[in-house]
């Protein structure tokens, strides 16, 4: 995981960076992460212009669309899918947080791989 300091807007409350849905960009960014790949997809059709937003939309879109697909798969597998879809969603719920975490301070946190998939995408 790592951190790009490109496109990065400000801290909560500085009246930072303003995204084309008329919310500061990190908060934008942190509602990307709200509801999973449903908020991800909502501010990828909205969103044109800020890049940090619709990297953390496109992110959010490939990540918990994903988990959301291997959770589906492992509720079918009886006992063995029953315990690994639990300890998924505690990772998930871990990766939610600091997700959002991450967007609402401004910054272009990449997740390995499907960061690099998500700026690709844009």
């Amino acid at each position: 995981m790592s951190e790009s300091p490109e496109g990065q807007a400000s801290t909560p409350g500085s009246g930072g960076t303003k995204s084309s849905t008329g919310l500061d960009s990190n908060i934008a960014g942190l509602l990307c992460y709200l509801v999973g790949f449903i908020t991800g997809i909502i501010f990828l059709i909205i969103e044109k212009e800020d890049k940090l937003v619709r990297f953390h939309a496109m992110q959010s879109t490939i990540v918990f669309g994903g988990i959301f697909v291997l959770t589906l798969v492992l509720a079918i597998i009886p006992i063995l899918g029953w315990i690994l879809d639990f300890f998924l969603a505690l990772a998930a719920l871990v990766l939610w947080l600091l997700l959002m975490v991450m967007a609402v301070q401004g910054k272009r946190f990449k997740l390995p791989i499907i960061g690099d998939i998500a700026e690709n995408q844009l």
